[in-house]
């Protein structure tokens, strides 16, 4: 299906949407919408196939972000799909954005639909509250897909660290712009200067989770584009912190770590939630057999 960008600006604005990327839009069917009451934080999600849960977390200011992968990911198993605070039909509270609470959300709506343990996977901020589910709540989280995740803020290029900056500032010019877009069509409830604003604030905020990442009990997958947003040497030492790329994983391969690491040719940051090949290698993931961590 065509896909075009339909909103050009600077480098943060694109990280966090994947150059909002549009596509014709189907409605869902009433009986696959939901809200969940979690610890005051009203949550939209929606549910697709059937078999074990896989929470399915969305990039920034795009509820959509995974286009038709999300019903490829749905082939076999339950794909949950919530939208986070102020993003899409969840709406907002006077409480500000942070991947921490976002994540203490995602805990919760796990409990409040009994699931016991859940793969959980997130792109971009999604991967970043994805994180956060897993340090704070572990046991909540069988396994974890994180799709162009940072541990650090300086995991992305100077360049895209510097847009993140002006991206609060910039709020009130990019707002409109989406409101009056196909997305903002899609979701008009969406107050989008007060999103790109709050969002703002959030990614301009330092952080550093490589400890926490170091002590994960949950059996991890990395899943990069060969052009992301995120540096190459980061990729990397968030792969070692996970236990990767300490040793040649032997003849039989019984020496490779239990987490995984992947990077996608021909994609980048903006093109990679919507890849065809990206279903294939987090199903391969999910569907391998246990090892334990550490």
């Amino acid at each position: 299906m065509l896909r075009r960008d339909f909103l050009k600006t600077a480098m943060a604005t694109a990280v966090l949407t994947a150059a909002l990327p549009v596509q014709a839009r189907k409605t869902l069917a009433m009986s696959n919408q939901h809200f969940a009451d979690v610890d005051g934080q009203p949550l939209f999600y929606s549910v697709h196939g059937a078999g074990k849960p896989l929470v399915l977390l969305h990039g920034g200011i795009d509820p959509d972000s995974f286009g038709s992968n999300l019903a490829e990911l749905a082939t076999g198993r339950q794909v949950i799909a919530p939208h986070l605070q102020a993003h899409g039909r969840t709406p907002d509270t006077d409480r500000p954005l942070r991947s921490e609470t976002m994540g203490d959300d995602i805990a919760a709506l796990i409990g409040h639909l009994n699931l016991g343990k859940a793969d959980v996977m997130g792109y971009s901020l999604g991967a970043s509250v994805a994180l956060q589910t897993a340090i704070r709540h572990p046991g909540v989280v069988d396994r974890l897909v994180l799709v162009s995740a940072a541990m650090r803020q300086d995991g992305f290029y100077p360049e895209v660290v510097a847009a993140f900056k002006q991206l609060e500032a910039n709020a009130a010019t990019l707002g409109p712009g989406v409101k009056a877009s196909p997305l903002g069509k899609a979701y008009p409830d969406v107050d989008w200067t007060n999103l790109f604003r709050k969002v703002g604030d959030l990614t301009q905020r330092p952080y550093d989770w490589s400890a926490e990442v170091a002590k994960l009990h949950a059996r991890t997958l990395l899943v990069y584009a060969d052009a992301d947003a995120i540096r190459p040497e980061h990729m990397v030492e968030f792969w070692k912190a996970l236990g990767g790329g300490q040793r040649d994983a032997g003849l039989d391969g019984s020496l490779r770590p239990a987490s995984q690491l992947a990077i996608v040719p021909n994609t980048t940051h903006y093109t990679l939630p919507v890849d065809p090949m990206l279903p294939e290698i987090v199903k391969r993931f999910l569907g391998a057999a246990s090892k334990p961590v550490g």
